[in-house]
C-alpha cells in the first residue's frame, strides 16, 4: 500500500475538509489559474486543488513538511522501481543484527517500541548514506516515505507534544512508499518554499492564496519535534519528558500580537481572490486552545481588502485532548481583492 499525502495524524489538517473548501473555491474563484498554499501543513489541500490550476505555490516553516512536498510535489525525476526494491530491503531488516542511534537511545520505548526505533535508525542512516546514488526527488520520496512509516507506528495521540506512556510498546513499524503526485507527462508547476509566511508574501502572486493560519497558542514547531529531528538527522541535545530540542521555528500566530501579523501578510499579498480557514475554538475552555484572532478581528481585516464572504459547516474538529469542543464550525473567508485603483 502507497501513502496519499493526506494517510497523516496532523492537528488541524484539512483531509476531511478539503473537499468542501475546493468547491467552494471552483465556484467562488472565477477566471484563476494559479494557487499559493502559503501554511500548507499537510499540503492536503493543494492535493485537493491539483487537477484546477496551472501553477501552485506551497509554503510551510517547517523542514519537514518542506520535504514532504519535494515528495509529494516534486518535478524531478526517480526511478520508482528502483525505490521499490530499497523499501523492499527496509521491510525485511532483522532487529537483531541492527545497532542503536538517535532515535533508539532518545526515543525507544517512548515514542516508538525499542524494535522500531532501532529500524527507524537503520533507515535515516542509510538514506542519508544512499544520498549520492540517489537524485533528489528518489531521496525526497524515501525520507517523505519514512515519515508517514514511521507516523503511523507512533506511540502518541497524533502530535508528538508527548508520548503515551507505557511498559513495553508492540511493534507496529512498517516502512511503505509514498505514491508522489506529479508525473513525467504533467504540465502543473509547484514552487515550494520553507519561508515565513508574510516575509513570503511579498515576493510573490498567485490568482488565490489560501490561509490557514496556526491560530492557537500550540506551536506547531514543537507539536512536531520528533519528525523535524528525524528529518533533519542533526542530532540536537534533548530538553524535558518530552526529549523536545530547543525552541525554533516560533511563530508569531501563536502569540498575542497574531491579528497584527495576519493584517500585515494580507495588505501585502498580491491576488485576486484571499481564501481563510478558521474555526471557533476560541471559545475553548483550554488557554492553549483559544484562538489569538477572533472571527470579528479578521473579518475587519479581509474586508479592507475587498467584499468577504463567509461560509461555515459543523465540523467536529482534531482534539487529542480532554478539551470539549461544542458546537464547533468550521469557516471560509472569500475576499474578492478589490483593484487597487478603486
Amino acid at each position: 500500500m502507497a501513502f496519499n499525502i493526506n494517510n497523516r495524524r496532523y492537528t488541524g489538517s484539512k483531509s476531511k475538509l478539503s473537499e468542501w473548501i475546493r468547491n467552494i473555491i471552483i465556484e467562488e474563484c472565477k477566471d484563476s489559474e494559479s494557487f499559493c498554499d502559503i501554511f500548507a501543513g499537510t499540503g492536503v489541500v493543494t492535493y485537493t486543488m491539483f487537477d484546477d490550476y496551472k501553477e501552485f505555490i506551497i509554503n510551510d516553516f517547517l523542514y519537514s513538511n518542506e520535504v514532504i512536498y519535494n515528495g509529494f510535489f516534486g518535478n524531478k525525476s526517480y526511478d520508482y522501481e528502483k525505490l521499490i526494491k530499497i523499501a523492499k530491503k527496509y521491510r525485511s531488516l532483522n532487529v537483531d543484527e541492527l545497532k542503536p542511534d538517535f532515535v533508539t537511545n532518545n526515543y525507544g520505548n517512548k515514542y516508538f517500541s525499542m524494535e522500531d526505533a532501532l529500524k527507524i535508525d537503520y533507515i535515516r542512516n542509510d538514506i542519508e548514506n544512499r544520498h549520492k546514488n540517489l537524485t533528489k526527488m528518489e531521496y525526497y520520496i524515501l525520507l517523505t516515505s519514512l515519515i508517514y512509516s514511521f507516523d503511523r507506528s507512533a506511540n502518541t495521540v497524533g502530535h508528538y507534544d508527548a508520548f503515551i506512556k507505557a511498559k513495553n510498546l508492540k511493534a507496529s513499524f512498517k516502512f511503505e512508499l509514498i505514491s508522489p503526485v506529479i508525473k513525467d507527462e504533467d504540465n502543473r508547476t509547484v514552487k515550494i518554499y520553507r519561508e515565513d509566511a508574510n516575509k513570503l508574501a511579498r515576493r510573490i502572486s498567485a490568482d488565490i492564496v489560501y490561509i490557514d493560519p496556526p491560530y492557537s497558542s500550540r506551536q506547531y514547531s514543537r507539536f512536531y519535534h520528533v519528525i523535524e529531528t528525524i528529518t533533519k538527522w542533526d542530532k540536537p541535545e534533548l530538553f524535558g519528558e518530552a526529549l523536545k530540542p530547543e525552541p525554533e521555528n516560533v511563530s508569531e500566530y501563536c502569540k498575542t500580537k497574531a491579528i497584527d501579523f495576519f493584517n500585515e501578510l494580507i495588505v501585502d499579498l498580491r491576488a485576486k481572490y484571499i481564501v481563510v480557514s478558521y474555526n471557533n475554538t476560541y471559545t475553548s475552555k483550554s488557554k492553549s486552545s483559544k484562538n489569538k484572532m477572533t472571527l470579528e478581528e479578521i473579518t475587519e481585516v479581509l474586508n479592507r481588502k475587498g467584499p468577504t464572504k463567509i461560509f461555515s459547516m459543523n465540523h467536529r474538529a482534531f482534539n487529542a485532548g480532554k478539551t470539549e469542543l461544542d458546537n464547533h464550525q468550521e469557516m471560509l473567508f472569500v475576499t474578492k481583492v478589490r483593484n487597487q485603483n478603486d
